[in-house]
């Protein structure tokens, strides 16, 4: 007879499979699944990570548990400060739901249907997921897909996502222009270099200076980033492009955000080195890193502002080989 632990608060066995799953639901900060998980959760995942994105109330962790064997799915829930939405992420590039490859979608779907029933109970109005890029997990990017829309998911945002696969060549994709520019940096002597993170102060600043110009500002604060770097040193990192004279012409946060992925998320450089273009060999320092460290892409992010589009910047990804695919953000109403 199938059995499930009652040691963590709330747990309804699904009418699927045999009676052979059922949702734990966790609240507050911190918590973990109580079984192995049968994926490697994404660094956003992860309770030490979910603890740090602070919101108004206390977290909602569900999980989808295999009788007493292992958990199958997990979706991180964050409700407003009124109660009437939730959303997943909180504070991440992206949350949502991630889950076994052997899952199947009529499992995904009961899940999902005690998080709505459970939100809705608490006066919850809406639920917002912002699941990774399709770049990330092509095959459960589809299935989550296909779920939420049976679900009755809107979509309320599509985007590109631009990455690079780092099994190929980074110069051998690289338009004519970004080669030609890549050859001007290294003929002028800049070069690719990994920070310390005690530069991180000074990093920081460089960084909200270039946006500064471009009348953009940074999405964090200093505080937040140093947060995230002495909670996570082995996914956080800092490379910079500096010249011949050993200043900064552009620099980077980079995240590991599995052990096969590598986000390049705050690259920035000064319009006074626009002509080099030093993103460029920052770019190819990110791919001969991710290489060396047995990466399979190299995210580049969306190009999406407030204000829409980014359409040079989608360009500029495009030129430096980057491949598109989608990052789409879900609502329902409950």
């Amino acid at each position: 007879m199938l059995s499930f632990s009652t040691d963590s608060a709330f747990v309804w066995p699904l009418p699927v499979a045999g009676g052979k799953y059922a949702v734990r639901l966790q609240v507050g900060v911190g918590a973990a699944p109580l079984l192995p998980t049968a994926y490697e959760p994404w660094l956003y995942l992860t309770p030490a990570h979910l603890a740090l994105q602070r919101s108004p109330t206390e977290p909602l962790h569900f999980f989808l548990e295999e009788a007493d064997h292992r958990t199958v799915a997990q979706l991180t829930v964050f409700e407003t400060a009124d109660g009437q939405t939730a959303r997943s992420p909180w504070q991440a590039p992206f949350g949502a739901v991630q889950f076994a490859d052997d899952l199947t979608p009529e499992a995904l779907k009961a899940f999902l249907g005690v998080v709505h029933e459970q939100l809705a109970r608490r006066g919850v109005r809406a639920l917002t997921l912002r699941p990774h890029a399709f770049s990330y997990a092509p095959q459960a990017s589809a299935r989550l897909t296909q779920v939420l829309t049976k679900l009755g998911y809107a979509v309320e945002l599509a985007e590109l996502n631009m990455h690079l696969p780092l099994a190929q060549s980074y110069e051998a994709h690289l338009h004519a222009a970004e080669r030609r520019r890549l050859l001007k940096c290294e003929r002028h002597g800049l070069r690719f270099e990994q920070e310390p993170p005690l530069l991180l102060p000074l990093a920081y600043e460089f960084l909200r200076r270039c946006r500064e110009e471009k009348g953009q500002t940074l999405s964090m604060p200093l505080e937040r980033l140093q947060e995230l770097f002495q909670q996570f040193p082995r996914q956080h990192f800092l490379f910079s492009v500096r010249n011949a004279q050993g200043e900064w012409a552009a620099l980077t946060v980079v995240i590991q955000v599995s052990p096969d992925v590598l986000y390049n998320f705050y690259p920035a450089s000064p319009l006074a080195y626009n002509s080099f273009s030093p993103v460029v060999l920052l770019n190819a320092g990110l791919h001969a890193f991710g290489q060396a460290s047995s990466m399979r892409l190299l995210d580049l992010g969306t190009s999406t502002l407030p204000t829409g589009l980014n359409h040079s910047l989608l360009q500029f990804k495009r030129h430096l080989g980057g491949v598109p695919s989608l990052k789409l953000t879900f609502t329902k109403t409950l």
